[in-house]
């Protein structure tokens, strides 16, 4: 299951998911944060924070800016009805439940 939430590290977990035929991902495109950043000490205290790597999916496709595509696309079509913690009302993750039970 990948949604809009779904970055960074998840989301190479997912593409390598995805590009190795080891699963199907259901509902929608991730967050597309493909990077990575390294925070460096300051004198006075703070933090300046770069960008010092890029991810890519094991074929090389770029995550950052676009995300990973699930294989079956889910919307939460009424999303003031769905409530984290009620997983009666999740169509994602019903659809991910039929799939994983064969149907």
């Amino acid at each position: 299951m990948v949604n809009g939430g779904s970055a960074s590290a998840s989301e190479l977990l997912a593409a390598s998911i995805k590009e190795n035929g080891r699963g199907k991902l259901v509902g929608t495109t991730t967050f597309g944060k493909g990077s990575v950043q390294r925070g460096f000490p300051l004198s006075n205290g703070g933090q300046l924070r770069l960008t010092v790597a890029k991810f890519y999916s094991p074929n090389g496709n770029v995550i950052h800016g676009k995300g990973v595509e699930p294989d079956i696309e889910v919307e939460i079509t009424d999303p003031a009805n769905f409530k984290p913690g009620e997983p009666e009302k999740d169509p994602q993750l019903k659809k991910a439940l039929k799939i994983l039970n064969g149907n």
